[in-house]
């Protein structure tokens, strides 16, 4: 169940995503499957719990990334990303 208390920008999901990419990944543009917006990944809506976190699409509400932490591995499920392009230029963590 998803609720506005729950939701947080996509900048929140930074530690999860570490967790995968070695460089801040909240800078890169995602493709939405759903409606082919791209934004940052920091622009996306996200919803945590207890496993991990749920990246939401803000125009059409389609769940692009999730990052969930088990025991022993992370998983990372990108079916909701057409495209993640990550600029050249970004940090590594």
């Amino acid at each position: 169940m998803l609720t506005e208390e729950m939701r947080l920008d996509g900048n929140a999901a930074a530690g999860a995503l570490r967790e995968v990419f070695s460089q801040d990944v909240t800078v890169a543009r995602a493709t939405c499957a759903g409606c082919g917006d791209a934004r940052p990944v920091g622009a996306l809506l996200a919803y945590g719990h207890a496993m991990g976190v749920v990246l939401r699409c803000p125009g059409c509400g389609l769940a692009m990334l999730r990052v969930a932490r088990t025991p022993g591995m992370v998983r990372l499920d990108v079916a909701g990303v057409t495209l993640l392009a990550i600029p050249d230029d970004v940090p590594v963590a």
